[in-house]
C-alpha cells in the first residue's frame, strides 16, 4: 500500500524549499502532492513581500508542473468541510487562522494528510498531520 498523500501547507513548502531534510524525504516520497489556491495565495503573497519574487514563482511554477502535484479545488464541497472545521473548533473554544480551516477543508475532502508545522491543525477531529515521512508510515 502506497502513502497517504500530501496537501501541503505552506509552512511545509517552505520547508521543502529551504532544504529541510525531513521536508524533502517526504516530498521525494509520497505519490501525490495537493496544493490548493489558499496556500497558493499565501506562498504569491509571501513571494511578492520578498526581494526574488521572480525566482520563487518559476520554482512554484516547476513545482506545480510535476506530475505527482495537482491542484485541488475549492468548491461547494470543501465549503460544507470548513463549516464542519469552523463549528467544530468553535464548540472546542480553540479558533484557527481562517485560511488554515480551509486548508483543512480540503484535506478532509480529498483525504489528505496535511504536510504542516502548525500544531493548531491537530485541534480538528480525523485529520492526520504530518512533519516528516515517519508521520505517515
Amino acid at each position: 500500500m502506497g502513502l497517504k498523500p500530501i496537501i501541503l501547507d505552506t509552512n511545509g513548502y517552505t520547508a521543502f524549499k529551504l532544504g529541510k531534510p525531513e521536508a524533502i524525504e517526504l516530498i521525494q516520497h509520497v505519490s501525490q502532492i495537493g496544493i490548493n489556491s489558499i496556500v497558493l495565495g499565501e506562498l504569491l503573497g509571501g513571494f511578492a513581500l520578498g526581494n526574488q519574487r521572480e525566482r520563487n514563482e518559476q520554482e512554484l511554477n516547476r513545482f506545480l508542473a510535476s506530475p505527482r502535484v495537482i491542484t485541488l479545488e475549492i468548491t461547494s464541497q470543501t465549503a460544507a468541510f470548513y463549516a464542519r472545521v469552523f463549528l467544530d473548533l468553535r464548540q472546542k473554544g480553540r479558533p484557527i487562522p481562517t485560511n488554515d480551516m480551509w486548508i483543512a477543508a480540503s484535506a478532509l475532502q480529498y483525504d489528505y494528510a496535511i504536510f504542516t508545522y502548525d500544531q493548531h491543525f491537530t485541534y480538528i477531529d480525523g485529520l492526520l498531520t504530518v512533519s516528516s515521512l515517519a508521520d505517515i508510515q
